[in-house]
């Protein structure tokens, strides 16, 4: 790094110079988004000092009329997009233009998948649109004060594109930001009046600030010597202050665009405006695809928030709960204070109000979107799916509504495809059918072929298969839907209630008994690993299985909680026996006590091996598994 008194040269981390590679090499199939992303930071730059003046009004330095100028130099090659908004120290210039993305590029350079059109959808997900503008220059000067601050302590910031930029000193009379691009010979459309204002009417008419151009000078009138008039290029109303009917679906996906910094167009959108106890405006949008941080609920989320018009805050996480943190949008209330804070937003009863009312607003328009566009419901389920299934835990009061937006993976089908929800199940329940059954497991296979499954393929019983690893979790939350109680198969004693006869119960008791000795004499070899040896009736084809108690908690939930360092309770397993299998009926017959010893456990390791589950001693059981092969050959 080179350093004098007013000038430095500093390099670009080394997954930023990957990244500013991509940009340079048009990532962007729309080579003309990095306008809108431009003009988007602006707006955003006038909306934060208008936040600042709430409680310091001397940031306006005389001059409150918030606007963005956009202007064009043909015979420069250059492009200037300039705002009076916040603007930016010295310290935020090396901080925000010279990292990109600090919080996620590493994670962004792994899902790059070299599809150039795929690439460029994950750009908007990683807050590096001010980068768009090396599609089409060469160089970027970005001169820049922060409101408040001397002329004196202005900055200049300049890169070509390549490992290294440079931030110096300069002076600056007025506040903001300015962005200077020098256009590549192949960018030249960009310095072009009609081109410019067709893009801003385009991607940026909703932004609540003026976008001014100079008004072009009719053909015919160079000799005029009088300065060009401006003109205001937008609507420049904030877009969620007009009526539905005067905003086009083009416009809501524009503005969702600006407000989520997404490539993609939203599922779908709802624009309310509540009037009484509470006068509010709402414009909510469910994304398309998942953000890289969706897993991480520590992350910043939630909607923006407005104050009579007067922007507040970015991610007002308070107006809605933790599983729809996938929500974009704004929220604008004419009952806060304009100096309300993240404190003050959680003390006031008012947000309780709204925050059931957007949640609800939420819910309603999932079960819509479920209802009569089941496609895009698919895609919205594959891409939040997990986080929704964090609902039952947290919401009580919308627990229904909450379980009948979710989709499962189900016998009924065969496939992994979360495609299946409880109402399907139920509607599919057989004559007598009282419970909704289900199993959890590490993985969609292991809960496919369980061994658990073999009565319920036998008699047709419809089953949940569950292998999301917060799914037993939900399920601990989640105890019934439309009257109907969950069980899990592979948890306590079977029972089908009226699926199973009378003469098939006695049977089972009558086996049972006949079988004591088998019982007692499993239950004395296996006795340091299991609390119970019992008749299973839940099998078909399998010799035995492990069952947990009733009231334990699940192999599922143990191993998730074990991953993540927690203690867990101590428990023992269940080890059911099928009577009609031969292995049994062998090891019945086995006078033998050391190879009756062998046999069980290689019985009770293979049951835990079936249920996906790891051997405490992989080794003991590969050493009796031999010993027996090797008598088999004699």
């Amino acid at each position: 790094m080179t350093v004098d008194a007013r000038k430095e040269t500093r390099g670009f981390q080394t997954e930023a110079k990957q990244l500013l590679h991509l940009m340079i090499h048009s990532l962007y199939s729309n080579k003309e988004i990095f306008l809108r992303e431009l003009v988007s930071n602006a707006s955003d730059a006038a909306d934060k000092l208008r936040f600042e003046a709430v409680s310091n009004g001397d940031l306006y330095e005389g001059d409150a009329d918030l606007k963005i100028r956009i202007s064009f130099d043909k015979d420069a090659k250059t492009l200037t997009i300039s705002d009076n908004g916040i603007g930016m120290s010295r310290d935020e210039v090396i901080e925000n233009l010279g990292t990109i993305a600090k919080s996620g590029t590493a994670q962004f350079m792994q899902k790059l998948s070299g599809d150039q059109k795929k690439d460029a959808q994950l750009i908007g997900q990683f807050g590096v649109g001010f980068y768009s503008a090396f599609i089409v220059a060469d160089k970027v000067v970005v001169t820049t004060r922060r409101a408040g601050s001397p002329a004196s302590e202005a900055v200049r910031w300049e890169c070509s594109g390549d490992a290294e930029f440079t931030v110096e000193s300069v002076e600056k009379a007025d506040r903001g930001m300015t962005v200077e691009l020098h256009l590549k010979d192949d960018a030249l459309e960009f310095a072009d009046h009609w081109r410019l204002r067709s893009i801003i009417k385009k991607y940026s008419d909703h932004i609540a600030i003026p976008v001014v151009m100079q008004k072009q000078k009719p053909a015919g009138d160079e000799a005029d010597n009088t300065e060009p008039e401006d003109e205001v290029i937008n609507t420049a109303t904030a877009l969620w202050t007009r009526s539905r009917s005067e905003v086009s679906d083009d416009e809501y996906k524009e503005f969702y665009k600006h407000v989520s910094h997404d490539f993609t167009d939203p599922l779908s959108w709802s624009h309310n405006r509540v009037e009484g106890n509470l006068d509010y405006t709402s414009l909510l949008f469910i994304p398309a695809r998942a953000p890289f941080d969706l897993y991480n609920r520590d992350a910043s989320r939630g909607v923006k928030l407005y104050v009579q018009r007067t922007f507040i805050m970015d991610d007002a996480e308070q107006f809605l709960p933790l599983y729809l943190r996938f929500i974009k949008g704004v929220v604008d209330s004419n009952d806060l204070s304009l100096n309300v804070s993240r404190e003050i937003l959680q003390k006031d009863p008012n947000i309780d109000s709204m925050r059931s009312a957007l949640t609800k607003r939420v819910l309603d328009m999932l079960s819509k979107m479920a209802k009569s566009e089941p496609e895009n419901y698919t895609t919205f389920w594959k891409e939040f799916g997990q986080v929704m299934k964090e609902g039952p835990a947290e919401d009580f009061a919308n627990r229904d509504k909450i379980a009948k937006l979710l989709r499962f993976a189900s016998t009924h089908t065969g496939s992994a495809d979360q495609d299946q929800s409880l109402d399907d199940y139920v509607a599919r329940m057989k004559e007598g059918q009282e419970k909704i059954y289900y199993i959890a497991a590490d993985n969609f296979n292991t809960a496919k072929n369980s061994p658990h499954l073999e009565v319920f393929r036998k008699k047709g019983i419809e089953v949940l298969l569950l292998s999301d690893r917060v799914d037993e979790w939900l399920m601990s939350h989640l105890q019934e839907f439309e009257g109907k109680h969950f069980q899990d198969v592979g948890k306590g004693e079977l029972d089908l209630g009226k699926l199973d006869t009378e003469e098939e119960k006695q049977a089972q008791e009558k086996v049972a008994e006949q079988l004591k000795p088998l019982l007692e004499r499993v239950q004395t070899a296996l006795d340091a690993q299991v609390s119970e040896v019992r008749i299973t009736h839940r099998l078909t084809d399998s010799p035995a299985c492990v069952v947990v108690g009733q009231f334990d908690m699940g192999a599922q939930m143990r191993r998730l909680l074990e991953s993540a360092g927690q203690k867990v309770p101590e428990s023992k397993p269940i080890f059911e026996l099928n009577p009609e299998h031969p292995l049994v009926k062998k090891l019945e017959a086995e006078a033998n006590d050391e190879r009756f010893g062998d046999l069980a456990h290689i019985l009770f390791d293979q049951a835990n091996l079936a249920e996906g589950a790891h051997l405490q001693d992989p080794a003991a059981y590969v050493q009796r598994l031999n010993k027996l092969l090797l008598e088999l050959s004699h």
